[in-house]
Order: structure tokens, then C-alpha cells, then sequence
């Protein structure tokens, strides 16, 4: 039987790495307008800048949900775009059919609620019962997959690197938690509003599940045969193995959306198949014998790195999030990037408003000139340094092989503690810093060997 490489447990009782929050600017303006927030979500082939409210059920147009948050438009299944009644703010409303054959909004919002005031968790304003609906009202922002269409389906180097950094710390807090999330991607991971308008927030907790005992610690057992849950084109390997979920699924799942947003798409993407079931295994394979360096391929080696790595973490084994994210962070300090909060959509953002204002004054670019405008903006962003490959100097670790095999492992617990000193900025002020940054390359390489903390066997069953 074909086994895997697995990282070695860790046995130091060393103090994890601590970060200082880089310096944020002042926050500035919406992104996007509201209109344009969640037409990922609804895959309608509308334009981003010109939405319709076509969808939307006219039982529940004007419905008040309540007494305070009224519905506008279907922006989603079974999400809607809604207005506070008295402070006009625009918020999302989650609507779920008292007769839907499986209940899910009262799960969501109990996983809401045990993770409430977590920095990078959205935040519930009212859940409860409307006209023969659960009701839950959430505050509302673009998704990154908005944002990613908006940026002609391409992020630089900079912004995954700025996501990310962003995106370690409330993962880590759901763990601690004793919560798993299930469905790692773009559309659920959410940039805030007016003084948050530039932090990440998770969200969609209805395929949450705890993977151990939030007072014994003791890790859920290993099993096999389990149904896909989540989204196959993010999901683990194991996942569409059928094993039972656990923290390394969640971290594999976010390389691959990091992947997908360097890269502009995956290779499993648009396979076709009779049955969704031949989709999903049509999905898996392509992903088993996708060499991890043909997927990296032309991206900093920290990739590849960050990808063995998860792969290699055994069924109940906490990741060593203070790893991942340290090398990405070398990563970024070596590229010379400026931690600015100015994403890419920011700088396109601002481009099109200054095209918009040469249009008005005659001078009208054509096509051409619009696609050298975003070539132009792109290079900036990723701040005109050497190749990745040429900038990443670190050795790549061993080979995994690309033959997965089932882990059965022992029960697991730990103290997590995730880290909390979260900067929140803005970026409409920054557009001078969407340049080469200053800082200083350190010429650091990425760390060759893996680091897994193990937790202790509990001695009490709780499943």
C-alpha cells in the first residue's frame, strides 16, 4: 500500500511566532457600488456596474424582515440584497423557507454565535421568523470572486499575498473554536464596509461542523464513505476521497483558491461529464495527477511549498498556521512589496474613473489602450520585481506523491490559540503606494522543513 509523506510531530514547546500588524492608512470609500456586491454569488450574466432586480420573488419585494430591514433584490440563492430602514445601509438577508426539507439557518447562526466577536467573522444583526421564513440579516460587502471578475480574473502577486495574510488569522480562530468550515472559497470570503472596508471576512457557516469536543478536545474519529461536502473545485483530496474532514481540509481548500486567483483558473475547471457525480471524479482525478509543480508552475516556490505541506498533514494534525503564514510573509518582504492595503481592484478602480473623466473631456482611448491601461496596473501592483521564480530562492520540498492513501489516526486535542492583532486599513488614500514599495529584501528563503503540532490523546469519547 502507497503511504504518504507526512511532516514530522512537532515536540518543541517554543513560543509560536507573533506578529506585529504592519501600519494601515486611513479606510476609504466602497469598492464597488452595492449593486454590484454578490452577482458572483448569483452567476447572472449581468454587467457588474449595472444591475437589475430580476429574480426576486414579488411576494417578498418591500417585505420587511424585522421590522427594520427591508428586501430589495435576490442577489443569491436564497440571499438578498436589503436596506436598514432607518440608517439606509445596505445589509444582506438570508432567507430559508420554513418548509425546506433541510433546515440549515438556525445551524448558521448557532456557528455565528459561538464565534461572535472574532476578528474577521461577519457580524448577525437580527436572526428570527418573517411570513413563513428563518431570517437572518448580515452586513453586506463584495466577495472576493466579485472582485476577482472585476479585475479581468486576474489578482497580482501582491493582493493574494495581502489576502492571505488577512485570511490565516480567522480560519485559525474557527479552528480554535472547534469549528471547521467546509466550504473554503472566493464567494465566502467577503471585504468589509465603510471602517472595515478593507478587511476580509469569512462567512457562510451552513456547512460548519465541529471536528472535536469544544471542552475535552477530543478530535471527531476518522471515517471513510462520506459524501462531498462543500464545492468540488476547491475541495480537498481527501474530501473527494470520502474521508471525513478536518483542519487540513480547509487549509488545502485555500491553496487552491489562492492558486485560482494567480493563476486566473484551475486545471479542473470546465471538465465535462454525463452525471455530477462523473464531474466530481472527473474533478478528482485531474487533481491527483496534477503534479503540485505543474500547478505552481511560473508562481513563487512558497506554492508548492504551502501545498505539500497540507497535503501532507495527517487526519487530526493542527497545522502550524504561524508557519504557513511566515512564509508568505518572507515571501512578500523579499518581493519588496509595501503593506499598503491598496488591492488591485483599488488601483482599477481608480483607473476607470480617470478614463471615465478623459472620455468626458474628448480624449477617449480605444480598446487597445484600455487593455494597456490593465497590463500597466497589474505590473504596478505586483511591483515591477524579478520573476517569482527568480525571487524565491528557497529549496523545495520533498516530493509528494501524487497516490493519496486513506489516514486513519487517533483522536486529538490542543489548546488553540489563534492570533488576535488584526490591522484594519483603507486604500482609496494609497494610490501613490500601488508602486514599488520600499521595504527592504531580506533575501530570506522559505523554510525546507515541515512543522506539525500534534495534540494529546483525551481520555473521554464525546461522539
Amino acid at each position: 500500500m502507497a503511504t504518504m509523506v507526512n511532516p514530522p510531530a512537532s515536540k518543541s514547546k517554543s513560543n509560536p511566532l507573533v506578529y506585529t500588524p504592519f501600519p494601515h492608512p486611513p479606510t476609504g470609500n466602497p469598492i464597488l457600488p452595492p449593486d454590484t456586491w454578490g452577482l458572483a454569488r448569483a452567476a447572472q450574466p449581468v454587467d457588474l456596474l449595472s444591475a437589475s432586480q430580476e429574480g426576486t420573488p414579488q411576494a417578498l419585494t418591500d417585505l420587511l424582515v424585522g421590522n427594520k430591514y427591508r428586501i430589495v433584490r435576490k442577489i443569491g440563492s436564497d440571499i438578498y440584497l436589503g436596506k436598514n430602514i432607518t440608517t439606509d445601509d445596505d445589509v444582506a438577508i438570508k432567507l430559508e423557507s420554513l418548509n425546506a426539507k433541510h433546515l440549515q439557518l438556525k445551524h448558521e447562526n448557532d456557528v455565528y454565535k459561538s464565534l461572535a466577536g472574532g476578528v474577521g467573522i461577519q457580524f448577525v444583526h437580527w436572526f428570527g421568523t418573517e411570513c413563513g421564513y428563518n431570517a437572518m440579516v448580515l452586513d453586506l460587502g463584495p466577495s472576493l470572486e466579485d472582485l476577482f471578475i472585476y479585475c479581468n480574473r486576474k489578482f497580482s502577486l501582491k493582493t493574494v499575498l495581502l489576502l492571505f495574510d488577512q485570511i490565516i488569522p480567522p480560519i485559525e480562530y474557527i479552528h480554535a473554536k472547534s469549528f471547521i468550515h467546509r466550504d473554503i472559497k472566493p464567494d465566502n470570503f467577503l471585504m468589509g464596509i465603510g471602517k472595515r472596508g478593507n478587511q476580509v471576512n469569512v462567512i457562510d457557516f451552513g456547512l460548519a461542523k465541529k471536528y472535536r469536543d469544544p471542552k475535552t478536545h477530543f478530535h471527531i474519529p476518522y471515517r471513510e464513505n462520506k459524501n462531498l461536502t462543500g464545492t468540488a473545485r476547491y475541495a480537498s483530496i481527501n474530501t473527494h476521497l470520502g474521508v471525513e474532514q478536518s483542519r487540513r481540509d480547509d487549509m488545502e481548500s485555500l491553496g487552491y483558491v489562492m492558486l485560482y486567483f494567480c493563476r486566473g483558473s484551475l486545471p479542473w475547471q470546465g471538465l465535462k461529464a454525463a452525471t455530477k457525480k462523473q464531474k466530481y471524479d472527473r474533478i478528482m482525478e485531474k487533481k491527483m495527477t496534477t503534479p503540485t509543480e505543474v500547478l505552481c508552475r511560473g508562481f513563487p516556490n512558497e506554492f508548492a511549498i504551502y501545498l505539500n505541506y497540507t497535503r501532507s498533514l495527517r487526519f487530526d494534525d493542527k497545522p502550524d498556521y504561524s508557519y504557513l503564514r511566515k512564509i508568505f510573509r518572507d515571501l512578500f518582504v523579499r518581493e519588496g512589496f509595501q503593506y499598503d492595503y491598496v488591492f488591485d481592484w483599488t488601483v482599477y478602480k481608480y483607473q476607470k474613473n480617470a478614463q471615465a473623466i478623459a472620455q468626458a473631456a474628448g480624449n477617449t482611448p480605444g480598446a487597445e489602450e484600455d487593455e494597456k491601461q490593465h497590463r500597466t496596473r497589474t505590473n504596478a501592483a505586483t511591483a515591477g520585481q524579478p520573476t517569482p521564480q527568480q525571487a524565491s530562492t528557497a529549496s523545495k520540498p520533498g516530493a509528494i506523491s501524487t497516490t493519496r492513501r486513506k489516514v486513519m489516526e487517533r483522536g486529538a486535542s490542543g489548546a488553540d490559540t489563534p492570533e488576535t492583532n488584526r490591522a484594519v486599513g483603507g486604500s482609496d488614500r494609497m494610490l501613490r503606494s500601488a508602486s514599488k514599495g520600499v521595504v527592504t529584501s531580506t533575501g530570506l528563503g522559505a523554510p525546507a522543513t515541515y512543522r506539525v503540532k500534534r495534540d494529546e490523546p483525551p481520555t473521554q469519547q464525546w461522539y
